[in-house]
Order: C-alpha cells, then sequence, then structure tokens
C-alpha cells in the first residue's frame, strides 16, 4: 500500500526546511507534475489538505474517470472554452495518446468509448489514482497529506538545496510549519465540488504574489429556468439539439446535440452541461432553445404533422401527440401550442398547426442562472494566462512559480477534455521544475 513519507528536515541558516519543489494540491494535475518532475531527478514534496491525493478524481466520470479523449488536437482545442491558443504547445508536448501510453505503461488497460472517451477497462477512477501514487512513491515524492497550505510569499536570498545563496526561493506556511523551497507550483483546483479540497486556495495565493485572478464561475452545471414546470421534471430527451440564442438578435450563438433532463429547477444532462459552459461568464439575455426533431427540418416536419393530423382527423388534438412527442411533455406543448386540447385535427387551423411546428423546431425557455459551484463539475476562469508562459506553465511575473490544472484560466466541455488539460498542463510544468 502506497505510504505518505514525511519531507527530510534540512536545517536552514535561517531555521526554515528547505527543499527543492513544492507542488501545492495533490489532485489530477498536482501528482502528475510531482511524478514528471520528480522522474527528472528534482526533490519534490506535494501538501495536501485531504487525507488522501486525487479526492476529486474518485468522483469524476461518475467514479469511472474520463482520463482524456483520443480526438485530433484540433477538435480537442475547439472544446475549449476560449483561450485555446494558449493550449496549443501543452496538448502537443503531452497529447491524448500520450496519456493513454502513460497510465497503460503503468498497468491501467484502457479502453475507448462513444466520442473517443477513454476510461480504465475497470471502470474505477481508483485505478488512475493508484498509478500516479505508485508513480510518484518509485520517483521518491514525498506526500504530505492533511496539511493545508496557509500562504505562499517570496523569500529572496534563501538558500538553495545544493547550498546557493541568493535563489529566489519561496516560504511556504501551513497548519504545522514554515517551508523554503526554491520553485512552487500551484496545482490546487478551482473552487466546484468544494467538499473535496478545491475552495479557491491557489487563487489567493497567485493574487498575494501579485497574479491576477479571472472571477470564477461553476461551469459543467445545470441551467436555471425563469419557470422551470413542473411536469416536466425527470423528463429525459434523447437525440435533440440544444441552442443558446441571444434574446437581443435572435442569433444562435452556441449549439449541442444529445441528450437532457429536466430537473425541478431547470434542464441538466449532458448537452446543457457543455452549454453552461459556453455561457457561464455572460448569462445575461440569453434563452435555451431545444429542436425536439433535429433529423427533420421545417418543410419534413410538416409533412410529418400533415400525415399524422389526415390518419387521425376525427381525433382530439390532446390525444394525437403519443407518436411525437414523450407522454409527459404532450401537456407543456399543447398549452404552449395556444390550440384548444379538445377540438378534432380537422378544426385545427394552418396557423395553429405553424405554431405548433414552430414549438417542436424551438421550445424556447428563459434562462435565470446556473447551478453553484458545490454541482459544478469544473471552473471557468482562475490565473489569468497572459501573465503564464504556455511553454513552461512558469509566472512571467514571479521567476520560480508554475501553475497547472484547474487553477488557471482554460476549461473545456465535458469528454476528458479537463484531465487532458490537467495532464498537459502539468507535463510542462513538471517537465520546466525538473530540467
Amino acid at each position: 500500500m502506497f505510504r505518505a513519507t514525511e519531507p527530510q528536515n534540512i536545517k536552514t541558516e535561517r531555521g526554515l526546511i528547505l527543499y527543492n519543489i513544492c507542488v501545492v494540491g495533490g489532485g489530477a494535475a498536482g501528482l502528475f507534475a510531482a511524478c514528471r518532475a520528480a522522474g527528472l531527478g528534482a526533490a519534490v514534496t506535494v501538501f495536501e489538505r485531504n487525507e488522501k491525493a486525487g479526492k476529486k478524481l474518485y468522483i469524476t466520470g461518475k467514479g469511472r474517470c474520463n482520463v482524456t479523449n483520443l480526438c485530433g488536437v484540433p477538435e480537442f482545442l475547439r472544446s475549449v472554452y476560449g483561450n485555446s491558443k494558449f493550449l496549443l504547445s501543452a496538448i502537443n508536448s503531452f497529447t491524448p495518446a500520450d496519456t493513454v501510453a502513460f497510465f497503460e505503461g503503468l498497468g491501467v488497460p484502457l479502453k475507448t468509448e462513444r466520442g473517443d472517451r477513454v476510461f480504465p477497462v475497470s471502470d474505477k477512477a481508483s485505478d488512475i489514482i493508484r498509478a500516479l501514487q505508485v508513480s510518484a512513491a518509485a520517483n521518491g515524492v514525498r506526500m504530505v497529506f492533511n496539511e493545508r497550505v496557509l500562504s505562499i510569499k517570496r523569500a529572496l536570498g534563501a538558500v538553495s538545496p545544493e547550498g546557493e545563496h541568493g535563489a529566489n526561493g519561496f516560504k511556504v506556511t501551513t497548519e504545522r510549519g514554515v517551508y523554503s523551497f526554491d520553485r512552487v507550483i500551484l496545482a490546487t483546483g478551482g473552487k466546484s465540488y468544494p467538499a473535496t479540497g478545491s475552495t479557491g486556495d491557489g487563487y489567493v495565493f497567485a493574487e498575494t504574489l501579485g497574479h491576477k485572478i479571472v472571477p470564477p464561475v461553476p461551469a459543467l452545471v445545470p441551467i436555471l429556468l425563469s419557470k422551470p414546470d413542473p411536469l416536466l421534471q425527470g423528463l429525459s430527451l434523447k437525440n435533440i439539439r440544444a441552442d443558446i440564442i441571444s434574446a437581443g438578435s435572435g442569433k444562435v450563438l452556441f449549439s449541442e446535440f444529445g441528450e437532457m433532463l429536466f430537473t425541478d429547477k431547470g434542464v441538466s444532462g449532458p448537452v446543457i452541461l457543455s452549454l453552461s459552459g459556453r455561457i457561464a461568464r455572460d448569462l445575461k439575455d440569453k434563452i435555451l432553445s431545444v429542436d425536439l426533431k433535429p433529423a427533420l427540418d421545417f418543410e419534413q416536419l410538416d409533412k410529418r404533422l400533415l400525415r399524422d393530423f389526415s390518419e387521425n382527423i376525427n381525433k382530439q388534438y390532446k390525444n394525437s401527440l403519443a407518436e411525437l412527442l414523450p407522454k409527459s411533455l404532450i401537456p407543456h406543448v399543447i398549452i404552449r401550442s395556444g390550440i384548444n386540447p379538445e377540438i378534432p385535427l380537422n378544426k385545427v387551423t394552418r396557423e395553429e398547426r405553424q405554431r405548433l411546428l414552430n414549438l417542436l423546431k424551438g421550445l424556447t425557455f428563459q434562462i435565470s442562472g446556473t447551478g453553484g459551484f458545490a454541482e459544478a463539475v469544473i471552473t471557468v476562469g482562475g490565473a489569468e494566462l497572459s501573465e503564464i508562459n504556455p511553454k513552461t506553465m512558469e509566472s512571467k511575473l514571479v521567476p520560480g512559480l508554475y501553475f497547472c490544472g484547474e487553477i488557471i484560466d482554460a476549461a473545456a466541455e465535458t469528454g476528458g477534455f479537463n484531465l487532458q488539460i490537467a495532464w498537459s498542463t502539468a507535463f510542462a510544468a513538471g517537465s520546466a521544475v525538473g530540467a
């Protein structure tokens, strides 16, 4: 079983405990950066505030851990919510294929599912965490659990591990003591799932050291509606297209195809989570429009309605939609269509049929907000990318300070993309500090 080891006490002239590399955060990015740096010969200490490493990884992909997405780099970057150019170097340096090779090289067989999503064959996130821990232990990484970092300050003139004076070091204060390090990697994550320890500590450290923080907002999260219909709660829709539309211009801003789910407060499901990331920073005047029949254009769907109506000409309107819509959606559509539910189909006018057609191709809902960080998969926002070197993840403002993972302002859709961002940025940071 993997055991944490306490840092070795190396006293300096100033009475501080001195090590080479400090990694703050023992999640996906932190562990991977530590493994990479230690594998290149660096002495690495990881501080993790929780009692174990990778706590958020355990719940990633509903416990299955979607480790990456095996699409090409151009497609990968299209999944990123802006700032994709910043990630180009990191993704090219450590690609999704490299991720697969890394974990399979550690004895974790992987499989590729629909949408190029990669999972452990075992469907257990614990296998990924265990592999990272084994790699860390094999490379001599010191893991310190249950020790929260409280502050990080520059310590100019600190003594380096080689005994050299004048190094640009850092004084790291934790709940248990004060340590001195040559370099620091911030891998504290964002603010999503705060129960796992992601409470935004890294933002405070970065700001204290002079970095700008783009205000973090929850993403890959349910969307809240102004007037949720209780009758729709629990309804799951498949093979639909969901659009985010500008209320002012009527322009379609973003689209996703797939599945969605109505909740007590709004909507959720894969397409909704992806869309939430696209609008996380600007929810104002946004409308959700759902195309219930995306496989048919307006003309084709109108012909379908005419055929159905002609075959059931004496049926009441309220009893005519069972083959077209899920049962629980029918009352909602009937009310929104404004057509008398009692009239026979042969009395439905062309204008009324057009209203029904428009609803089927664009059932709209006013967006009022999103769920909070407690239910968000990721955070959008974080350390300003213009202040970070994209090749090394080193701060442009503070030499020796590095970033990786969710703490930076780079996020993407569901499907393994965000974990790949963690691996790639961690590889860049780990390579730089271990060089």
